[in-house]
């Protein structure tokens, strides 16, 4: 059966972020990882992940909190500073999921806030997608069924069709008790191997194979 989709999480995956904000903290009078405890504690980054809260909600419930934890420090500042913040692109994750697309659709599930799609457009990645599952917008955050759901509703799809990439076991755990073939994503050798499923599934026959089996999720050339 040919593979017709590929569902891949941002963050983590296609989307990278600081390891820390310590210097960013410390230029604002602020402990090392405290905007990170604060920002992502787990009862509040719910309510933002399934759109109980929007982002600007979310970002002012921070600072908020982290204004009564330090009174003393420059905490508006911090939290403005923290929230221009879009991260960056993965590369050579980009460069698979852009070969993978020439054989699937892709799209994004992802548990986010509601500037997204903001973050989406900043950072270029809109256009190289098919579709985008946001769950503050659908109401439901992986690994809940729900979410995965609407996914394959959306992508028009079935799950043993679809392929799922994600860099929380969780949530592989969760769409492969649907049926998805799912990755867990800890490399970009890792990811490439999995992709070839895709390549597999839809490989043409004849001529036509021997001319295309090395078009798709090719190794890099190496830099002279």
């Amino acid at each position: 059966m040919p593979l017709t989709t590929l569902l891949l999480d941002l963050d983590g995956v296609l989307r990278v972020w600081p390891k820390e904000y310590s210097g960013l903290e410390q230029a604002h009078d602020l402990p090392p990882g405290s905007i990170g405890k604060t920002a992502f504690d787990r009862e509040l980054i719910n309510q933002a992940v399934t759109g109980r809260i929007s982002d600007p909600q979310w970002r002012l419930e921070v600072s908020r909190r982290l204004s009564m934890a330090y009174p003393s420090s420059r905490v508006e500042q911090a939290v403005a500073a923290w929230s221009k913040h879009v991260g960056s692109l993965h590369q050579d994750v980009l460069r698979l999921v852009v070969e993978a697309r020439e054989l699937c659709r892709v799209g994004l599930i992802t548990n986010a806030t509601s500037r997204l799609r903001e973050d989406l457009e900043a950072l270029g990645l809109a256009e190289r997608l098919d579709f985008v599952v946001n769950s503050s917008e659908v109401g439901f955050a992986k690994p809940s069924p729900q979410i995965f759901a609407r996914a394959l509703a959306i992508a028009g799809a079935t799950a043993p069709d679809t392929m799922f990439v994600d860099d929380t076991a969780a949530n592989v755990s969760a769409a492969a008790a649907l049926g998805m073939h799912a990755h867990h994503f800890t490399s970009v050798p890792g990811l490439r191997a999995f992709l070839q499923l895709c390549r597999m599934s839809n490989r043409p026959s004849g001529q036509d194979q021997e001319r295309r089996k090395s078009e798709f999720f090719h190794e890099p050339a190496p830099c002279s």
